[in-house]
C-alpha cells in the first residue's frame, strides 16, 4: 500500500516535504490500481498502487507534474503545479 492515509498528511511526517497527494474514486467509492507521476515533459517519473481506500502520495521537486490514474477499464490525467515544500491534494474520479 501507499503511504497515504485518511484524513490526509501527517504534518510530522510530510514537514518541508514538496507532496503530491489525493484519492481515485469511481462513483465516489475508492478505486484500486495504480497512479503514475509524469513530469512536465510527460517522461515517467514513479508509479505506486493505491491503497485499499484509493489513496496515493509521492514525494516530488517543485514543478508541473501530471498525474495518472490506471484503474480496470480506464485511465485519467490530472495536471498539477507543486511548490517547495507544498502540499498539492488531487482527487481523480474515473
Amino acid at each position: 500500500m501507499c503511504g497515504a492515509k485518511a484524513g490526509g498528511p501527517d504534518a510530522a511526517t510530510t514537514s518541508g516535504e514538496t507532496t503530491i497527494q489525493g484519492s481515485v474514486t469511481r462513483d465516489g467509492q475508492p478505486v484500486t490500481g495504480y497512479v503514475r507521476l509524469l513530469d512536465a515533459t510527460g517522461e515517467f517519473t514513479a508509479e505506486v498502487p493505491t491503497s485499499a481506500t484509493g489513496q496515493f502520495r509521492f514525494f516530488a521537486a517543485e514543478g508541473t507534474w501530471t498525474v495518472r490514474a490506471l484503474v480496470p477499464g480506464t485511465t485519467a490525467d490530472r495536471k498539477v503545479f507543486a511548490r517547495q515544500g507544498g502540499l498539492v491534494e488531487v482527487e481523480i474520479a474515473v
